[in-house]
C-alpha cells in the first residue's frame, strides 16, 4: 500500500492573480511562493489556509485546463472549518463572493454557509455549534430527508 501523505485542492481559475487577491482578502490566505510563464499567465502558486495549501493556476485551454465555466456547481465544493462562519461569510462577500445559502444552524451540529468565488468555485464555511455523535446525525437527517423534522 502507498499511503497518501496529504492533499491539496487545485483550482483553475480565468484570473489566478484576481482569485489569490479574493482568497487573500476573503479567506486570510498567505501566498507561499508562485511560477509565472513568460506571457504573464501563473502556472503554478501556493496558498497557504490555515493548515492546508491551496494550489491555484490560470487556465491554459491549450492543455485542457479551464477553470469553472459560468455560474453552474463545478462538482466540487471546499469546505473551511472555522471559528465564525458568519464573520468569515461576510468577509467573503465583502471581498466579492456570492452568498448562495446564508449562515444556517445545521441538523449536522454546525452553522454554516455556501458561497461561490468570483472564479466559480464553490465554498462552505462552518463552525461547531454541537458535538454529535454519527448516529444522531443520522436520526436528524432521517427526520430532515423524511419531512419528519416539522
Amino acid at each position: 500500500m502507498n499511503p497518501i501523505h496529504e492533499v491539496f485542492p487545485y483550482l483553475m481559475v480565468r484570473d489566478a492573480q484576481a482569485a489569490i487577491t479574493f482568497y487573500q482578502q476573503a479567506f486570510g490566505a498567505t501566498e507561499l511562493f508562485r511560477l509565472v510563464e513568460p506571457l504573464g499567465r501563473i502556472g503554478h502558486a501556493e496558498l497557504q489556509l490555515g493548515p492546508a495549501v491551496l494550489m491555484v493556476c490560470d487556465e491554459f485551454p491549450e492543455y485542457g485546463m479551464r477553470g469553472p465555466q459560468g455560474d453552474g456547481f463545478t462538482g466540487c465544493t471546499i469546505h473551511l472549518h472555522v471559528d465564525n462562519a458568519d464573520a468569515m461569510a461576510e468577509r467573503a462577500a465583502a471581498a466579492g463572493a456570492k452568498v448562495l445559502m446564508p449562515p444556517t444552524d445545521q441538523f449536522y451540529g454546525e452553522r454554516s454557509c455556501r458561497l461561490r468565488d468570483p472564479f466559480g468555485h464553490t465554498w462552505l464555511l462552518g463552525h461547531s455549534i454541537e458535538k454529535l455523535e454519527p448516529d444522531e446525525m443520522q436520526r436528524r437527517y432521517t427526520a430532515l430527508m423524511t419531512g419528519q423534522d416539522r
